[in-house]
């Protein structure tokens, strides 16, 4: 929404784009695609429909919670899901879109991470699915940060805070918007 507002072309993604009216309802110039983040006949397919579109920054936020796991009580399905999701889908999609990300200005990859996902700031434990996800993202996009360096492409994490999202829940503390504000004045 901030990007659009401020003159962006946008694409955004989502699983059923006729169920999302708040990002069809983003004013300016603005195009939403059908995106199941683990499919690749779909990521294939938003590759092909951008054709040689040039992108200055790639954003990859599509992430699960996963299972309501604890020590004793593992969901290998359900965390093997949220891997898909939070770890391996930036990773397939940014493959995908490397091309693209060349022909762009700012050449710049973006993976949404989480405090979660911090080893040394784990002091709680739990979480098993959603915390490994997490690291593992932050290692990939350390790989592909050294990997894309000679291609010109910059990738990096942001960790939102808590955000008074879906996902946030209730007691999240900082407003979307806001998260979105920080994250783009960096």
């Amino acid at each position: 929404k901030q990007y659009a507002a401020d003159g962006w072309r946008v694409h955004g993604a989502c699983r059923d784009p006729g169920k999302a009216t708040a990002l069809k309802a983003i004013k300016g110039d603005m195009q939403v695609h059908a995106l199941e983040v683990t499919d690749e006949a779909q990521i294939e397919a938003l590759a092909k429909s951008l054709g040689g579109e040039s992108i200055d920054i790639l954003i990859n936020n599509a992430r699960i919670i996963g299972p309501d796991d604890s020590f004793g009580s593992t969901d290998v399905e359900g965390w093997m899901q949220t891997l898909r999701v939070n770890a391996l889908a930036p990773v397939r999609i940014a493959e995908r879109l490397a091309a693209n990300l060349e022909r762009g200005e700012r050449k710049l990859i973006v993976n949404i991470t989480s405090r979660m996902g911090s080893i040394a700031d784990n002091s709680s434990g739990g979480s098993y699915a959603y915390r490994t996800s997490k690291a593992a993202l932050n290692m990939a996009a350390k790989s592909m940060a050294i990997d894309l360096k000679r291609k010109g492409i910059k990738v990096i994490v942001f960790h939102p805070g808590w955000a008074k999202t879906d996902m946030g829940g209730r007691g999240a503390t900082v407003p979307a918007a806001d998260s979105v504000g920080g994250m783009r004045s960096k």
